[in-house]
């Protein structure tokens, strides 16, 4: 970590400006803003009383000690985990922070000691008196330059607070996530439930819920595309299963759940099966935006299917079924002939 992120984080963490800090050392305001951005540095002659004013070392501000592996993160958690279930919780504590001094720049690890804590704290009923210190911790996990590290402390910051019943400081934690993001529907919806406004968490866990039917079905129909080309029916008739399985279950109309079997029943040239799935496919087509009117969907606003849409669906339904590259073994089908005539 760079010298300016070190400043930033501390200064940060003591809720402090940069005008503050510069009044406090006896230099500008953009002298500040240029070593937090990495522009410029610091006089050799202000190191030390940058660090007393942060409140760390001169080691920490230069970054002496830098990341750690995986496996030595993973085997100081073990200690730290092992050591609050030994000793009182205010050793354990005592020990970890002197853990953190030696490592006051490894992210990964801020957090994970800070969501141990957080959780034992609960556990073990103490009061707020460790607050103000997990949540310095969290909030320099969230200065982090890993997007996944930042976004698990943003959640974990936003659980503190909605603990504490500070939803205002829990919804600017909603910030850290892209509104793309499923999680930030997530967070927002359980903000929504826990401040009254139920309407609007309903919503938000509908918006979640109907998104998350269109990955898992991006996601099965990838799966089945793998296994038709390894000609694996064993698990294409899996997928297709499930496919269908998922649309009854998240209530997206007959068109969705019978339409998944017309592919892999056309590889294996069951006419009866393409000839009757194709007929459910087109008579069921007239209630294509039958999920817009699903229980499960009540406080989400679709938008109307129109008429002429169906038409023009049902037509291009028809046109690829009369394509006689895929379907030319139906040619002496009477009844696929009269499906696919234009009305």
């Amino acid at each position: 970590m760079q010298l300016g992120e070190v400043i930033r984080i501390y200064r940060k963490s003591k809720d402090m400006t940069q005008e503050e800090m510069a009044k406090r050392l006896g230099v500008t305001a953009p002298a500040v803003n240029k070593w937090e951005n990495g522009n410029s540095y610091p006089d050799i002659l202000l190191l030390a009383p940058i660090a007393r004013l942060l409140g760390i070392s001169v080691d920490t501000l230069l970054s002496y000690r830098e990341e750690l592996t995986a496996a030595e993160i993973q085997g100081i958690i073990m200690e730290v985990d092992q050591r609050l279930k030994e000793k009182p919780y205010e050793e354990a504590l005592d020990w970890a922070k002197g853990v953190l001094a030696e490592y006051p720049n490894c992210a990964q690890l801020i957090w994970q000691i800070a969501v141990l804590f957080d959780a034992q704290r609960g556990l073990q009923g103490r009061g707020e008196e460790d607050d103000e210190y997990l949540r310095s911790l969290y909030l320099r996990a969230l200065e982090s330059s890993d997007e996944t590290i930042r976004s698990s402390a943003a959640g974990s910051l936003f659980s503190f607070y909605m603990r504490k019943g500070q939803y205002e400081q829990a919804e600017e934690c909603l910030e850290q996530f892209s509104k793309l993001d499923p999680m930030h529907r997530h967070y927002q919806a359980r903000l929504y439930a826990e401040t009254g406004r139920t309407g609007e968490a309903y919503k938000a866990w509908e918006e979640m819920l109907f998104s998350c039917y269109g990955q898992a079905s991006a996601a099965l129909q990838g799966m089945y595309t793998l296994a038709a080309q390894e000609k694996d029916r064993e698990k294409m008739h899996m997928l297709a299963s499930k496919q269908e399985e998922m649309a009854g279950c998240f209530e997206m109309g007959r068109y969705y759940e019978v339409s998944s079997r017309l592919d892999l029943a056309t590889q294996e040239q069951d006419a009866e099966s393409v000839v009757a799935i194709m007929q459910e496919v087109l008579e069921s087509v007239e209630d294509i935006g039958s999920f817009c009117k699903a229980a499960l969907y009540a406080h989400m606003t679709f938008k109307e299917v129109r008429p002429e849409f169906v038409t023009e669906m049902r037509d291009n339904l028809r046109e690829c079924f009369r394509d006689e590259s895929v379907y030319g073994f139906l040619k002496s089908d009477e009844r696929w002939r009269e499906l696919t005539e234009k009305e």
